[in-house]
């Protein structure tokens, strides 16, 4: 099997990780989007979404009788996912084994649980030094406030 390759899985048994089916477009059953419909909707571009497919990101998108993709409720849930997981600032490399997870079955918790584990203990460090630096920043900018306000008085 290829990493495009996908069994038919039951991710919402899988993987309730994927944020759930609030604000689609379209309800069940009606939801077949283009591939520029979903790179309006997510912000990201038609080749990055052929991209991601490609390198088994994105699991297999169902294909209409003339070849175009098809991409579903899911397919939207998932790409919403990849979103937060690119925000933590998590490896590509890291993102396609977790998919590959995900398609694996129920029998890849562990490890799903230890790669996100991982990654919010990275997201924790940083959002340490962002909070380290913001503090800096308070300390100059009052500096700077009480300094033309001291100048003013002169």
């Amino acid at each position: 099997m290829t990493l495009t390759e996908s069994t038919p899985v039951d991710t919402a048994a899988t993987d309730a990780c994927a944020s759930g089916p609030s604000g689609h477009p379209r309800p069940e059953g009606q939801d077949q989007y283009t591939i520029s419909e979903v790179a309006a909707f997510t912000g990201l571009t038609a080749h990055t979404l052929r991209w991601y497919e490609r390198i088994g990101l994105m699991p297999h998108v169902d294909r209409s009788h003339t070849g175009q993709r098809r991409f579903s409720n899911r397919d939207l849930d998932w790409l919403s996912l990849v979103a937060k997981l690119r925000l933590t600032g998590m490896p590509v490399a890291d993102m396609i084994r977790y998919a590959e997870l995900v398609r694996a079955g129920e029998t890849t918790f562990a490890e799903r649980r230890e790669l996100l584990l991982h990654t919010r203990r990275d997201v924790l460090a940083r959002i340490a030094e962002l909070q380290d630096t913001v503090a800096v920043l308070d300390q100059k900018i009052g500096f700077y406030a009480d300094a033309s306000q001291a100048s003013e008085r002169c």
